[in-house]
């Protein structure tokens, strides 16, 4: 969450939300993100080390790789199973209309470089609709996307739709607050949905640390999850 608009060579963190905005970090400066997450939902736990490589050709497109670095995961008391998570590939284009608005769009595909105990063993495809706007010093992220799951149950529908919507507003000249709806829904199978809340600090320009809690809101829901981590830039390229 951030301004439309990076300025200088400030970092635009895409953390720590659900949703992203449709605007690129500054053309050249590959940016990195990386944290933990640890989520917890009746007798399961998954702990994971997620990150984000983010790199901007120009001010419409960029490119983006994602995944886990570490994942340590048990389900319903079983074994404890611990790897590399999926490794996620996005192409994106921003559209700016004015200095206050702005779309964009995401495409993404999923490799399952995870082991099958913790990721789904298929390759998923992604299409992700953005619109971002400031309106006064409140900046919104909406999203709105649908994916293609390798994996699904017989008699399950297998694109899931998913939709965010995030909220961000300074409260001082270093510190934000973040608050965000999101869910996801697919045929013949229960909604999801939770809320976060979450307060980024930022020292300098160039280096952002963010923590915060999310719950869920409906039975299929993860309990709860907490998470933090930080986005810096690792190098110049041009």
């Amino acid at each position: 969450m951030a301004p439309l608009y990076a300025q200088d060579d400030a970092v635009l963190p895409y953390r720590p939300s659900v949703s992203t905005p449709a605007q690129l970090p500054t053309p050249g400066q590959l940016e990195f993100e990386t944290g933990f997450l640890s989520a917890k939902s009746s007798d399961s736990r998954r702990d994971s080390l997620p990150y984000t490589f983010k790199l901007a050709f120009n001010e419409q497109w960029g490119v983006l790789i994602e995944g886990e670095s570490f994942v340590s995961s048990r389900e319903d008391g079983g074994p404890r199973q611990r790897g590399f998570g999926d490794t996620t590939f996005v192409l994106k284009r921003a559209f700016i209309i004015d200095d206050a608005t702005a779309f964009g769009m995401e495409l993404g595909a999923k490799a399952p470089t995870a082991r099958d105990t913790i990721g789904s063993g298929k390759s998923d495809y992604s299409i992700n609709g953005i619109f971002s706007r400031d309106m006064g010093p409140v900046h919104m992220d909406a999203n709105l996307n649908a994916t293609r799951l390798g994996a699904y149950d017989a008699g399950t529908g297998r694109t899931q739709i998913g939709w965010a919507s995030a909220f961000s507003t300074p409260i001082s000249d270093k510190w934000q607050a973040i608050s965000e709806l999101s869910g996801t829904h697919r045929e013949n199978t229960l909604n999801t949905a939770q809320l976060l809340v979450a307060a980024s600090y930022s020292p300098t320009k160039r280096l952002v640390f963010d923590f915060g809690v999310a719950r869920g809101l409906t039975s299929a829901s993860q309990d709860w999850s907490l998470f933090g981590g930080v986005t810096l830039p690792l190098a110049k390229l041009w």
